[in-house]
């Protein structure tokens, strides 16, 4: 087999530099009759050292293939997306031997000491930010994971949320607690530029007054030691099951429900280094969580406001539809909360205006369209101005309800 293999090689050698092969010459040198390596030149492969099977696979194969070329896209997402379609594909051990040379993953061979706390004693938590993933009409979405970690149990926590500002922070904080039923003595994060003054490295007053509201004690890594968060970092690579869902979505509820899912499974799955699924290990872990506070702490920092900036139609996009507000604000950011059916907008703590929740792709309030001509046609006198405005909207309007 060596002989062949260098005999291969010899005629690749001389076909690339235009060298007529001496067959005889060649077969003495390799102890082969010279017809084999007739038949080598003429570019026989040798028999296959494998049989060629069919697999269950070969219908995804350039499926898979295009989810593995996503840029931080893994073979254990790729599977756990195609698991999901199809649950006849088999087992991980087979996709990975099918699909391995699909995907090189360079090799880490830089030292990460085994980190370790008690019960109850840590959670961690970090951003996933901006990912950008787009629905099966091409709409690009973009937004962050809030991920946490449980230090002894590794359960994992994943929380969908268009910004990370503080108020995001200690909002999905919030939400984490309620999840695990719980609080841990300590949290652990990095310098977060949202929480953590990154001038003084410490904490701004009003984190500091959340966790003390809470009762939890706010720690950081140390300065060059992010490796303390690994836990949580680990469970960043997770968010990686994401990526083969672009273009398999429409809205952004069904894209959080798969975040959710994905979320479940991460906590039933077995965890590589302790050894068991973190959801069973978590039912040990949470009796040594402390109790939470009353309802009336928690959704004071519970408001699901959501961050978003104003264009320069005086508009601004919420859940497929948009929302007209005063033109001063435009390209400024306002803060919108959802109660009873209406769309509250808030700029700096302040109500600016009222919206009725509708179906509408665009929702202009006339005062607010009628502000906006009236700054364009300086010269027009208001009935005029008014009259425009609603012949305008009501075409809009017709447009939108198509």
């Amino acid at each position: 087999m060596r002989e062949l293999n260098k005999l291969k090689q010899e005629l690749l050698i001389m076909k690339t530099n235009n060298i007529k092969p001496n067959y005889a010459e060649l077969a003495r040198i390799h102890n082969c009759d010279y017809r084999t390596v007739k038949k080598y030149d003429n570019g026989y492969e040798g028999k296959p050292t494998t049989r060629n099977k069919e697999s269950r696979l070969d219908k995804y194969k350039d499926e898979i293939k295009n989810k593995l070329e996503l840029p931080g896209s893994t073979i254990k997402g790729t599977y756990e997306y195609f698991k999901n379609k199809d649950d006849n594909i088999g087992n991980y051990s087979n996709f990975y031997k099918y699909s391995k040379d699909f995907k090189r993953n360079k090799q880490n061979n830089k030292f990460h000491p085994r980190y370790e706390t008690e019960f109850g004693k840590q959670l961690q938590f970090d951003w996933k930010e901006d990912i950008k993933m787009f629905n099966k009409h091409g709409e690009i979405f973009e937004f962050n994971i809030f991920s946490s970690t449980l230090g002894a149990s590794r359960l994992h926590v994943f929380i969908y949320s268009k910004f990370k500002t503080r108020n995001d922070v200690q909002r999905c904080l919030v939400k984490t607690f309620k999840y695990i039923g719980g609080l841990p003595e300590e949290t652990l994060t990095d310098n977060m530029s949202s929480i953590v003054d990154t001038k003084k490295k410490e904490f701004y007053k009003e984190f500091i007054s959340f966790s003390k509201d809470i009762g939890f004690v706010p720690k950081k890594c140390k300065p060059r030691h992010a490796y303390t968060k690994g836990k949580d970092e680990s469970c960043n690579r997770f968010m990686s099951w994401l990526i083969p869902y672009n273009g398999e979505f429409e809205t952004e509820e069904e894209l959080i429900k798969i975040i959710e899912e994905i979320n479940l499974k991460v906590n039933k799955q077995t965890n590589e280094t302790i050894g068991v699924p973190p959801i069973m290990l978590f039912q040990k872990e949470k009796e040594y969580l402390k109790p939470l506070p009353n309802d009336k702490i928690l959704n004071s920092y519970l408001y699901d406001t959501v961050s978003v900036k104003v264009s320069n139609e005086s508009l601004f996009y919420y859940k497929g539809s948009k929302y007209s507000v005063p033109i001063k604000f435009i390209n400024h950011t306002v803060s919108l909360r959802e109660e009873d059916n209406k769309l509250y907008v808030y700029y700096n703590k302040d109500l600016i205006t009222i919206h009725n929740l509708s179906s509408n792709y665009i929702n202009y309030k006339e005062e607010h369209y009628s502000e906006g001509i009236k700054n364009i046609l300086r010269n027009k006198e208001q009935e005029e101005i008014d009259l425009i405005a609603r012949k305008n909207l009501d075409l809009i309007n017709k447009l939108s309800e198509v």
